[in-house]
């Protein structure tokens, strides 16, 4: 299964392009859209939206990778996207060690989708950029299933 439009949009639109690098609220060095700069990467004249779209593009699948790897379960395409969004803004390992992982591995997946919401916090308070993205998953993840065969994710 791939990324969809709809979850890309979601995306970018939570992360925004930033050309220059800067600091993200864990205090990462980022740029483009939301792509933590690891070393040997080095961006001193920052990058271009066009380059920003090919980086994001590997970042996505990385993202698409550990869902893939992790979910034993069908998922829809809305429940791919959203969990690929949510990977890719909180990291595999949280996916990996997360109870929406759990929830949804034991076909749970009402409480799966109840807990993309739980993840709204920046430390002690709620955040309201994180909140606006954990809705928009969730309404990815409900989006179509009237119309949607359940597709595995294990391939």
């Amino acid at each position: 299964m791939q990324f969809s439009e709809a979850g890309l949009a979601v995306l970018k639109q939570a992360e925004g392009f930033r050309g220059q690098s800067y600091l993200d609220a864990e205090g990462y060095p980022t740029i483009g859209y939301g792509h933590r700069i690891v070393h040997p990467e080095y961006y001193p004249y920052g990058i271009t939206e066009e380059q920003a779209c090919v980086i994001l593009q590997w970042d996505v699948q990385e993202a698409e990778r550990a869902v893939e790897q992790l979910v034993k379960v069908p998922l829809t395409q809305g429940q791919f996207d959203a969990l690929v969004d949510f990977t890719f803004n909180l990291g595999i390992a949280r996916l990996a060690h997360s109870t929406l992982l759990q929830d949804l591995n034991q076909g749970r997946y009402d409480a799966a989708a109840q807990q993309l919401l739980r993840w709204d916090h920046a430390g002690q308070e709620v955040a309201p950029g994180l909140q606006a993205r954990r809705q928009a998953e969730f309404h990815l993840w409900h989006a179509g299933e009237a119309n949607t065969t359940a597709t595995s994710a294990a391939a």
